[in-house]
């Protein structure tokens, strides 16, 4: 709980920089956020695009529930017809390869009542309402789109996310519950978007995960409000009748390879909040060797989706690995 404490001191320090420049602007200053605006693959590539290796929970703090949760995950999950065209919570905004279409909805007399942001293949668009209306309580249904209000704090929209269904915060089982919070500071910066996000679940997590994603105004770029229709079919008629795969406790093969093919401790590669801050890594220096070589996502945002020199989508740009 003491931790738990610190960090919010820390994340309320972090908001307080974000929201720096509304000391020296009106409340009242809102920026046209409208437009459409595209990802660009070089910042958390791996996460955003191809998705991380199975078993890796490095750089999340997830607690212990948090962890048993995600180490229970099988990837064969997606192959159910009932899972395959699941929709993502709004957190995914920050994690997945999409990016927004927005526009303002208004009112007669009433100016912008929300700003609406559409969806993908596999997410639900929302409405971030600017109206004051109140956030439902507890016991109202979760939906995928959730619950956003905002407010403007000088040039920063602040929106505040609620009654979202559980889905996973990192694509390889690491989930939040559906008691998440999710707080976004949205700022605009000419051609940028940047969206700063703080999940909080306590639930999963012992402190709230802050990720940043930016995106560049494209208005050549087509970005339908929903995405395409999704057709189930049967991808593993291997599995019988209400199976669904998992892994007992202590029994997922994806946490010893990573340990192997990355040479990082077991502990680091179960993730936890511990393994965030600097004096966990001095910790590490006097064990730590690093691999001979790379194996595996190489070339980074340069590399597509396999990683390989050559694949990517990044123009007079070429990878070199060192034998």
């Amino acid at each position: 709980m003491l931790r738990r404490m610190v960090t919010w001191m820390a994340i309320h320090r972090l908001a307080l920089v974000l929201l720096a420049l509304a000391v020296a602007t009106p409340a009242f200053a809102q920026v046209d956020l409208s437009g459409t605006w595209s990802v660009r693959m070089h910042e958390d590539w791996m996460e955003r695009w191809p998705g991380p290796d199975p078993g890796d929970f490095t750089g999340l703090p997830l607690n212990a529930d948090g962890r048993a949760w995600a180490q229970s995950y099988s990837p064969s999950q997606l192959s159910l017809p009932e899972r395959q065209c699941l929709y993502y919570p709004q957190t995914y905004r920050v994690v997945g390869p999409f990016g927004p279409r927005i526009w303002p909805e208004s009112a007669p007399g009433r100016g912008i009542i929300a700003w609406q942001m559409s969806g993908a293949v596999d997410m639900s668009p929302r409405a971030i309402w600017m109206d004051g209306r109140p956030h439902p309580p507890k016991s109202a249904p979760h939906t995928y789109e959730g619950f956003s209000t905002g407010v403007w704090q000088g040039r920063t929209l602040v929106v505040t996310t609620t009654h979202m269904k559980a889905g996973p915060l990192r694509r390889n089982g690491a989930f939040i519950s559906d008691n998440t919070v999710m707080t976004e500071f949205i700022v605009r910066h000419d051609d940028l978007l940047t969206i700063t996000a703080l999940i909080d679940d306590p639930a999963t997590l012992d402190e709230p995960q802050v990720l940043s994603r930016t995106f560049v105004h494209d208005p050549s770029i087509q970005i339908a409000v929903y995405g395409n229709a999704c057709v189930p079919v049967l991808e593993a008629p291997g599995l019988a009748r209400g199976e669904v795969p998992h892994y007992l406790p202590g029994q997922n093969p994806f946490i010893a390879d990573m340990v192997k093919q990355y040479n990082l401790p077991r502990e680091v590669v179960e993730g936890g909040a511990q393994t965030l801050y600097p004096e966990f890594r001095d910790k590490l220096r006097a064990i730590y060797s690093r691999p001979p070589a790379c194996t595996r996502y190489c070339c980074g945002w340069g590399g597509g989706t396999s990683g390989a020199a050559g694949q990517g989508d990044i123009a007079n740009l070429s990878c070199v690995t060192a034998p």
